[in-house]
């Protein structure tokens, strides 16, 4: 189990015709013990989703369609269905969902995860040790002016 905090995490999708695909990596925040998933799919017509018999609707208007779902367990197949209205009439579908716990990077408070900015400070560090380096050993000449 997840501490809490927010990780970016990949999510597979399976099911349906193939076609339609969503966010990965995703955004997953756990919370006393209970994770929700950011699900943004592939297209702006997803209009519903269920999971474990509870309902979910689009958490936007505009662009993909986006919802926040409870996830009950990572790596395990989670099943979901979702509606589409891209076809003429409302279709649900049924696909499966998988949140691979080997792949949850844990963001730090301002939303980057913490592989990055370790590697960005590691950076950092040998830009200043290659400056100080450089210039160790070299004298350097003062010149007064009257």
């Amino acid at each position: 189990m997840l501490s809490n905090g927010e990780y970016s995490v990949d999510v597979t999708l399976t099911g349906g015709s193939g076609k339609a695909t969503v966010k990965s990596p995703t955004k997953l925040t756990v919370t006393n013990g209970k994770m929700q998933a950011e699900i943004e799919w592939s297209s702006s017509h997803y209009d519903y989703m269920e999971v474990d018999e509870k309902p979910y609707y689009p958490q936007n208007t505009e662009g993909n369609s986006l919802f926040l779902i409870d996830v009950v367990a990572l790596d395990k197949d989670i099943p979901v269905k979702a509606e589409t209205t891209a076809m003429s009439t409302p279709h649900t579908i049924e696909y499966t969902l998988h949140f691979s716990s080997e792949t949850a990077t844990q963001s730090t408070d301002n939303g980057i995860p913490t592989t990055v900015f370790l590697g960005v400070g590691a950076v950092i560090i040998a830009i200043a040790f290659a400056k100080n380096f450089r210039h160790k050993g070299k004298k350097h000449e003062v010149t007064e002016t009257v």
